[in-house]
């Protein structure tokens, strides 16, 4: 009998009897649980749970006989053996340093994926300098006038590689509403954030100007409107008045990589359940 890692995550209107049906259901199926966290969201009167457990029953035949249990407390549900890794397209423009981490995280195995593809609206040579392996590279440059045809091919690349989530990399492009829309709760993205905020050309130069003393990083998920959707991960460092535009710049990298990186971690764990405009993130 081989025994497999699953990740089991849930949420529905909150009842007496979740918890122990569910923990029932994994101990006579032989399972056992290793991770079991659980949040009730009086505000929306919802439940979230997500478990970590290992079996000898296959996938497939857990799944058929949680059904009931789904049925009767009519829960949204996933249930993934831990094997099956997620699959993600990166999407990045000339600030690569977001880019660069992920790849390096995932060389070393800290982030369990599978990278179907990379997406810049530059060309390959701009990333001369880093090695992609095998995955495979699109260039689909953006103009007002080729938007709507690139974002078309976009959506045929996620397609046919059957990607999971897409991951904006410091993309500096714009989605469209249509396709924020049609990558509802599947794309991520990272930017910073101030307070107060500051938007347009050059945000870290706008906050030294102003004499900001904390600047800060945010991973969400991609909505219509422009980085507001439910927050993954945020951090923040301070910053003084002797640091220069560049100094924050630099700091701004590092928080964009840590935070982008944490939040796609929590994300291929199975760690993250969207709450409305929030989401519910269970730490590891």
């Amino acid at each position: 009998m081989t025994i497999e890692n699953y990740y089991l995550t849930l949420t529905c209107p909150n009842r007496p009897g979740i918890v122990a049906a569910v923990s029932t259901y994994i101990y006579q199926a032989g399972g056992d649980i290793e991770e079991a966290q659980q949040f009730d969201d009086k505000a929306s009167k919802r439940f979230f749970m997500r478990v970590s457990f290992s079996c000898g029953v296959s996938a497939q035949t857990l799944r058929e006989g949680f059904v009931e249990i789904a049925k009767r407390f009519e829960l949204t549900w996933q249930l993934r053996a831990v094997k099956d890794l997620k699959r993600v397209v990166i999407m990045a423009s000339k600030l690569d340093h977001c880019l660069v981490d992920l790849l390096y995280r995932w060389r070393i195995g800290e982030l369990p994926m599978i990278i179907c593809g990379i997406v810049s609206n530059h060309p390959r040579e701009v990333y001369a300098s880093i090695d992609f392996a095998d995955i495979p590279f699109y260039h689909l440059p953006v103009t007002p006038e080729t938007k709507p045809a690139q974002e078309a091919k976009l959506l045929e690349i996620i397609a046919q590689s059957k990607a999971d989530m897409v991951i904006l990399a410091r993309y500096m492009q714009i989605l469209s509403d249509d396709l924020s829309t049609k990558l509802s709760g599947r794309c991520i993205n990272v930017h910073h954030s101030f307070l107060p905020s500051f938007k347009g050309a050059k945000p870290y130069h706008q906050a030294h100007a102003r004499g900001i003393k904390l600047i800060g990083a945010t991973a969400h998920f991609v909505t219509s409107d422009l980085d507001e959707g439910p927050i993954i991960e945020q951090d923040v460092t301070r910053v003084t008045h002797g640091d220069t535009p560049d100094d924050l710049v630099r700091k701004g990298r590092d928080l964009e990589r840590t935070v982008l990186s944490r939040a796609l971690r929590y994300y291929l764990h199975d760690r993250v359940l969207i709450n409305g405009a929030t989401s519910v993130v269970f730490s590891d």
